[in-house]
């Protein structure tokens, strides 16, 4: 059977025209390049390359050779270069999950983005305002909202965020803005998933229970209701920013802004990471906050 080192000591001496080169470029020794190519001769029976002090060059059966072993290592580098790229290229199925409101409109847009750039990649969005247990419901990656509890998850920042308490001008013509936390008792704060706000008081974080008359546990919703003054609310930047901009709703309370939250993507820890999933958080990464400015 062939030896495949001492081609390939060949194709380099012919390559590159001098042993020491051919050499160095396979980080090996001169004498030992020099005798792979005499097995080589000895194995064909024939000379392949005349040495002088001075150059080395093909001899007829030599070039001949050359000829046909070249496209024979040419092929085995694209074969290594096609494995590489197909082992680097998001494939498989990508299941993400997110909340409702913000992945129809923010995170399924730049999915389908994604997967006209792989189509080869399949993709299982699921939208729920349920926090899902990833690994045991075999999600790859959850995009999340804000402040992260502890977790064994990895979790990347994609973009930041800021929530903003606001009210239309139409309900603070009926009701005086609050100044501190505690005037918020006086307001119709209109909840939505949760029963308090999030605050930072003297650099620490701090929760207000709230009361109101209102609840929903939509965006949306709460959006449309605030901006028709039935009451307070706080929403993330990209709810209100366009409506604080003309002026149809204005923010309260910004010197308690609670500054420490962020848009995340969150994917269990493996020792290597795949890439349908590194790509794609970095795809988030670099689109994503272009997307919330739109």
């Amino acid at each position: 059977m062939q030896r495949w080192d001492r081609i390939e000591a060949f194709i380099e001496v012919a390559r590159l025209g001098t042993f020491s080169a051919a050499a160095r470029h396979l980080k090996v020794s001169t004498s030992h390049v020099s005798r792979l190519i005499g097995q080589l001769e000895n194995q064909l029976g024939t000379t392949l390359l005349y040495r002088t002090t001075r150059q080395t060059r093909l001899t007829d059966a030599g070039a001949l050779y050359y000829r046909h072993c070249r496209h024979l290592f040419d092929g085995f580098r694209e074969a290594e270069e096609a494995i590489v790229d197909f082992q680097s290229r998001p494939k498989g199925t990508l299941r993400l999950t997110c909340a409702t409101t913000f992945g129809e409109r923010y995170i399924a847009p730049l999915v389908n983005d994604f997967q006209c750039l792989h189509p080869q990649l399949e993709v299982d969005m699921h939208f729920t305002n349920r926090q899902v247990e990833l690994i045991e419901e075999g999600f790859d990656v959850a995009i999340r909202m804000g402040v992260l509890r502890d977790s064994s998850l990895i979790a990347r920042r994609l973009c930041e965020r800021r929530e903003y308490v606001v009210g239309a001008r139409e309900y603070f013509e009926r009701a005086a803005p609050p100044h501190s936390l505690a005037e918020l008792s006086h307001h119709n704060c209109l909840r939505g998933s949760r029963d308090s706000w999030l605050f930072e008081v003297n650099g620490q974080r701090r929760e207000i229970r709230i009361e109101g008359h209102w609840r929903a546990n939509s965006g949306p919703a709460l959006l449309d209701a605030v901006l028709k003054g039935l009451g307070l609310a706080q929403l993330p930047d990209y709810y209100v920013a366009p409506h604080l901009a003309q002026g149809q709703l204005v923010s309260v309370l910004d010197a308690y802004q609670f500054t420490d939250t962020a848009v995340w993507a969150i994917y269990p820890r493996h020792r290597h990471l795949s890439p349908k999933v590194r790509q794609f958080v970095d795809f988030l990464v670099a689109r994503l906050p272009e997307a919330l400015q739109a």
